[in-house]
């Protein structure tokens, strides 16, 4: 491979790392090709792809995301692929635990694809043991449906008190006006 093809992969990647909200550093070394197949074919049927890079691309590509990205090296050791997602950070973590239940891993057998790494919205997570918290992270969308919840909420209760306690109201009203009649 020459100079330009090693550059062209890196902007290739630079590119997806730009486009992509979220992605994921996993090992896969000592999975059988029909293994990697099943899995890229799972990662494919839910929107994502999986590929694999050599780590010195993955650095120079991490390098034109801005900002600092050098935690991202614990993760850049032995065979590296990339895990990209489009839709919510914690989609390719909840792939990956799918993945294992479906491989039937003991407790003692480190479940492959490994995650070696994860970069979601400039947020860095390095480790396998980072599985769990990726798997509940919150996508945007979700974020925002929350808030939205949240805020018409007390919309809603004043809205429910006021006509329940309309009808209340106007009993109290009501008898209100007709004791004063008796009494005038």
């Amino acid at each position: 491979m020459n100079r330009e093809e090693k550059q062209a992969l890196v902007d290739e990647l630079s590119e997806k790392f730009q486009s992509h909200n979220a992605f994921y550093i996993a090992d896969a070394s000592g999975m059988s090709v029909a293994k990697i197949n099943e899995f890229r074919r799972l990662c494919f049927n839910r929107g994502m792809e999986y590929k694999v890079y050599k780590n010195t691309f993955i650095r120079k590509a991490l390098d034109t995301l801005g900002g600092d990205t050098t935690e991202m090296d614990a993760a850049l050791a032995g065979q590296s692929g990339v895990l990209f997602s489009k839709e919510s950070g914690s989609a390719p973590a909840k792939l990956l635990k799918d993945f294992y239940k479906a491989q039937n891993y003991g407790k003692n057998v480190e479940p492959k694809p490994a995650l070696k790494g994860a970069y979601i919205d400039a947020s860095i997570y390095v480790g396998s043991n980072q599985l769990e918290t990726l798997s509940t992270i919150k996508g945007k969308q979700e974020l925002i449906g929350d808030i939205i919840g949240l805020l018409q909420s007390p919309a809603k209760n004043v809205i429910s008190a006021l006509s329940s306690g309309g009808n209340k109201l106007a009993g109290i009203l009501k008898t209100l006006s007709e004791k004063e009649e008796v009494a005038g």
